[in-house]
């Protein structure tokens, strides 16, 4: 039969789930496909300009999975989705779920940077960008080349409490597993560590841990825009041609071999306080959920 995954990163997005995917997949009592946000998952959020893949297609990423190994995917769309816990639930009931969760404040910014850098985001000033939500909701100043328009609400991807309100309906909190960045980032060897206990494989698996997907910029934007809306005779001509995997394939490459690194900048000082209040009921519950304190998010970012 062919292999299901058992096990799912499903977000959130920019808080290492890229990272914990590769350190997954060096674990050899593990198999991941090498692709990332196959996104099969979450009807709730449709593709301006792919189709959903169908479920043989699916399949067909876990088929060369040995017998006896867990078996997973990383899609960070999954923690947003409204419906995609109980798609996975219908799909595996006995799935595991694992969560990646880092400060709001960051990861809105993070989200924005990526999609610019993608030529997805025609509204490169973040504060600006947020200012055009209201609009965007209504399906104004969208820009044409991005796939799911609900990507570009940065303060809907950081409704972590209700996000994780429905995995623990779905699945129940002992199948969830929630890492916090801080943690990740201050001890990854251990953060990996229990996550190997979680899905009961051999702890003791030390992976190569390098960084991955770290914050980059163009080397050429108009490239990237290319890429990110080639003309519609290419568009048309690589879907006859070429199995959609192998044209995710090609266009991470092409990314990849475009981008260099580059630090992100400070989030503006009145910007930042206006966020830090609008986000701190979000904080307080998720802190109750998750029987710690996580007040330092907000707090002022200490300068040496």
């Amino acid at each position: 039969m062919t292999r299901r995954p058992d096990f799912f990163i499903v977000g959130a997005a920019k808080s290492g789930t890229t990272s914990m995917h590769d350190y997954l997949r060096q674990h050899p009592a593990v198999f991941m496909p090498a692709i990332k946000e196959l996104n099969y998952f979450g009807s709730d959020r449709p593709s301006r300009h792919s189709t959903r893949m169908t479920l043989e297609e699916y399949l067909a990423n876990f088929a060369s999975a040995p017998s006896g190994v867990r078996v997973g995917e990383a899609s960070v769309s999954y923690l947003r989705s409204t419906l995609a816990a109980r798609e996975i639930a219908a799909f595996a009931p006995e799935a595991q779920a694992i969560v990646m969760l880092r400060n709001p404040l960051e990861v809105m910014q993070a989200l924005h940077s990526e999609l610019v850098f993608l030529g997805l985001e025609e509204i490169s000033d973040f504060g600006d960008a947020l200012a055009a939500e209201p609009d965007r909701r209504e399906g104004r100043r969208i820009p044409k080349a991005i796939n799911n328009p609900r990507g570009l609400l940065y303060r809907e991807a950081v409704n972590y409490s209700e996000q994780l309100v429905r995995y623990d309906d779905a699945l129940g909190r002992e199948r969830m597993h929630v890492i916090v960045f801080d943690d990740f980032k201050a001890d990854t060897a251990a953060s990996v560590a229990g996550t190997f206990r979680f899905l009961g494989v051999d702890d003791g698996f030390r992976p190569r841990l390098e960084i991955k997907n770290p914050a980059k910029a163009s080397r050429s934007r108009l490239l990237q825009r290319l890429m990110a809306s080639p003309p519609g005779w290419v568009r048309g001509t690589a879907r006859r041609v070429l199995p959609k995997n192998t044209r995710k394939g090609i266009y991470r490459t092409a990314t990849r071999l475009n981008a260099r690194r580059q630090d992100r900048a400070g989030l503006d000082p009145e910007l930042r306080a206006r966020l830090v209040e609008d986000l701190r009921p979000e904080v307080e519950r998720l802190s109750g959920m998750l029987g710690r304190d996580l007040g330092f998010w907000l707090r002022e970012p200490t300068t040496t």
